[in-house]
């Protein structure tokens, strides 16, 4: 009998232990992707994975995904609708959010420029980039800040591109206009983040995931022949890295998958 008293108190500290330690990450645009990926390689760590995507139902990648790893919880949410950034931030009230990754975001077809070419732009398509890659980014942000300031590691990061820099390699270049300056957008919109959030304790960075070769970009890189792309396991598990190594004198940074700075 006090065998038994003792092996249950064993296992209820060990409960208690296990659910302070698990951590949660909260991944925009998940069901494919760079997303994707996130919310694989952190459910191979054991982490509680708040997944989203803006489909009527969950895709089949996540529910894939939901069936392997129990922690992984599918939920909808659109970064250009903030009634549905709200909805989630609502149902979510009172989680702790250790990492929040403002992943989701668009390219376009860097194939066929003639949309986002001077001469040819499409203004209709600009305001769609800047919904998607900047505004809803600082919208995810400002919702969730209480449940990543009630967390154990309070982080938010936010997906940039090289060719949001204006002085790395891609800078002084044209073209793909709302690509570029949405990210620029971006970069400026979470470095004013991370001054507010200070006083809360939360630390924010901006990550650069090199040139990688997920789904719709691994499509344009066959039909254009570039080379130099990277895949996404490499990418993803250099950026968890960066993210766990995070400090709250790198709010505010640009950072490579790699650890290096990379220039604004």
């Amino acid at each position: 009998m006090r065998n038994a008293t003792i092996a249950a108190g064993l296992l209820a500290s060990f409960a208690l232990m296990s659910a302070a330690q698990a951590q949660t990450v909260l991944i925009t645009g998940s069901n494919r992707g760079i997303g994707l990926e996130f919310a694989k390689q952190y459910a191979d760590r054991g982490w509680t994975v708040i997944a989203t995507h803006r489909r009527d139902t969950t895709p089949d990648t996540l529910a894939a995904l939901e069936e392997q790893y129990p922690a992984v919880r599918a939920e909808k949410l659109d970064v250009t609708d903030h009634a549905s950034i709200d909805a989630l931030a609502e149902k979510l009230a009172g989680m702790p959010i250790d990492v929040l990754i403002n992943n989701a975001g668009i390219t376009g077809d860097f194939t066929k420029p003639r949309p986002q070419s001077l001469g040819t732009l499409d203004y209709d398509m600009a305001v769609h980039f800047f919904r998607t890659n900047a505004l809803g980014a600082l919208k995810v942000s400002e919702a969730f800040l209480d449940n990543v300031a009630a967390s154990d590691r309070k982080k938010i990061v936010a997906i940039s591109s090289l060719a949001g820099s204006f002085e790395g390699e891609s800078g002084g270049k044209g073209g793909i206009y709302w690509y570029r300056s949405s990210k620029a957008a971006l970069n400026m919109m979470m470095v004013g983040v991370a001054a507010d959030s200070k006083k809360k304790g939360i630390t924010v960075a901006l990550l650069s995931p090199g040139t990688v070769k997920v789904e719709k970009v691994a499509e344009m890189v066959e039909r254009a022949g570039l080379k130099g792309f990277i895949e996404p396991s490499e990418s993803i598990a250099g950026m968890i890295q960066v993210i766990e190594n995070l400090t709250p004198e790198d709010s505010g940074a640009f950072i490579r998958y790699n650890g290096e700075p990379q220039p604004f």
